[in-house]
């Protein structure tokens, strides 16, 4: 894995973000999970703004690792890069974008849930990639049986993670690390509720921990 990827498994949890007011909210977002102690983001581009909330997360973290989410065009790619970000993810497999992003010596974690997908990300040389939507494509157990033909890739689960599951997929040595937004619920930035923000990465960083044994 390279530098990113290993930061993001050391982490363990990866907030899925998105932002609708980026001037008002990032900063502070980006501060709230840090002192979390999960110092990365993924910042979906479902929302407009994503990368101007990447680059003033950045510039207010400037230790975080924050990505672009829902990349789904290499406009997009150029965007991120230019705002500081530090990878992309992508809802599914799209080879002109990895190819893009790889040119762009940009990570890449695209979305893949099936043995043809799994077998494309293997030819671009891909070590970790996403899976999405985590429960609803069949959860650990699928997670599970992709593993056993493709052993080399680490996956992050996206899609139906909570403090209920973390600790199960978590369990699992396939996983590098699990996305989630349940740290980071719309009603939560929108009410700029930060301590709470901070709480629920807190109690993701014990499930790490007690799972991983780390720090």
């Amino acid at each position: 894995m390279n530098a990113v990827e290993q930061k993001i498994s050391q982490i363990g949890v990866v907030p899925v973000i998105k932002l609708h007011h980026p001037e008002r909210d990032a900063a502070a977002l980006g501060n709230a999970l840090c002192a979390g102690g999960v110092p990365v983001a993924e910042v979906t581009f479902r929302a407009e703004g994503a990368a101007a909330a990447i680059r003033l997360m950045k510039a207010a973290c400037p230790e975080m690792l924050v990505g672009a989410g829902t990349v789904t065009q290499t406009r997009q790619i150029d965007a991120v890069i230019e705002a500081g970000g530090d990878f992309i993810v992508s809802p599914g497999l799209d080879p002109e974008l990895v190819a893009y992003a790889q040119q762009k010596q940009l990570p890449v974690f695209p979305g893949c849930t099936t043995a043809s997908e799994y077998h494309t990300a293997l030819k671009f040389g891909l070590e970790v990639i996403k899976f999405f939507p985590a429960e609803q494509s069949g959860g650990l157990a699928k997670i599970k049986a992709l593993a056993a033909p493709f052993p080399m890739f680490k996956v992050m689960p996206t899609g139906g993670i909570s403090l209920k599951n973390l600790k199960e997929y978590l369990s699992c040595p396939v996983i590098a690390a699990c996305g989630g937004s349940y740290m980071v619920t719309a009603e939560l930035i929108d009410q700029q509720r930060w301590e709470e923000i901070t709480e629920l990465c807190r109690k993701s960083v014990e499930i790490v921990k007690e799972v991983r044994g780390n720090g």
